[in-house]
């Protein structure tokens, strides 16, 4: 899928030393969450920290995303206690995917 030539045109900027951005790595995450990566894409947001790129809502709201998808409320909330912590501005599509990924759990206390 399309997802799947975004990763591996990620793969290839970083073969060839091109330095990715804030705008790159938060394509990068978005198609992992179209694909239900939740991994790839907390991995990449982690490479956004490591790589000194800022993190923003876009980044977050897309990881918590895809963790919603697969299923891992535990790690979407580990994902916006992360953007608490951080001061990355909150939005409404952030709180909705959050609540969503409790509430597809069925851990709409945690909500």
């Amino acid at each position: 899928g399309a997802w799947e030539k975004a990763l591996q045109l990620a793969s290839v900027m970083k073969q060839n030393w091109v330095q990715s951005d804030a705008f790159t790595y938060n394509a990068v995450i978005s198609a992992c969450e179209k694909g239900s990566l939740w991994e790839k894409a907390i991995q990449n947001l982690r490479m956004m920290a490591q790589c000194e790129v800022s993190l923003d809502t876009i980044s977050f709201s897309a990881a918590i995303s895809a963790c919603e998808k697969g299923g891992k409320w535990e790690k979407a909330l580990q994902l916006f206690s992360g953007m608490m912590r951080r001061r990355v501005e909150l939005s409404t599509i952030t709180f909705n995917t959050t609540i969503s990924a409790c509430g597809k759990s069925n851990e709409w206390e945690k909500a």
